[in-house]
């Protein structure tokens, strides 16, 4: 009994060591960067930097598929799997469109330019420029899936449609934290917003 005590102990110790140290990885790591123009009960509107991604389109809209496949292709290309053998710094969020087939995308540090990105060693990557854009984004924690994708999106469309703000069909999910980190997990949903209202800001 005595013994097995330990055991739960040094697990427990180790758990909460993998936490902390994710947490604080997390507060080093560059963000997609974004300005909050307004603040609503459920939502927020925001404007987000023109940013240089890279991308990948995967032939799935199921949630768990796409994301283990984008993330391990992303991530092979980050770690060296490219012309330089060169890593690239990881960021965060990481960013998936929400249509039939999804497309992930991991933001390239903005001190890298895309003349000087090595190219990929797997042909699917691209690279993508997202422009300026405002939208409106929600949020939610603990873990994402299909359902909770499906539940956010629905109940920030409710919102804005509460506020009359115009959006277009430009959904995607944001997730910040990796899959060993337990608590404090941040995911959210956001939509580009409608030409009228970006006019307005």
């Amino acid at each position: 009994m005595k013994a097995l005590l330990i055991i739960v102990g040094i697990l427990a110790v180790g758990f909460l060591v993998i936490q902390l140290l994710a947490m604080r990885g997390q507060r080093n790591i560059e963000m997609y960067p974004y300005t909050t123009i307004k603040t609503y009960d459920d939502f927020e509107i925001r404007k987000y930097e023109a940013s240089l991604f890279t991308s990948v389109k995967l032939p799935s809209n199921d949630y768990k598929t796409a994301s283990g496949k984008g993330f391990s292709i992303l991530a092979g290309y980050i770690f060296g799997g490219n012309d330089k053998k060169e890593k690239i710094a990881m960021t965060s969020p990481v960013a998936m469109t929400m249509e039939d087939s999804m497309t992930m995308m991991f933001m390239v540090p903005k001190k890298i330019k895309k003349e000087n990105l090595p190219q990929p060693d797997q042909s699917q990557i691209e690279f993508r420029e997202e422009p300026e854009k405002i939208v409106a984004a929600i949020r939610f924690s603990g873990w994402a899936n299909n359902e909770k994708l499906e539940e956010y999106k629905a109940k920030l469309t409710s919102a804005l449609d509460a506020e009359g703000i115009s959006y277009t069909n430009k959904f995607y999910f944001l997730g910040y934290n990796p899959p060993y980190e337990m608590v404090n997990r941040r995911n959210e949903i956001i939509v580009e917003l409608g030409p009228a209202v970006y006019n307005k800001i």
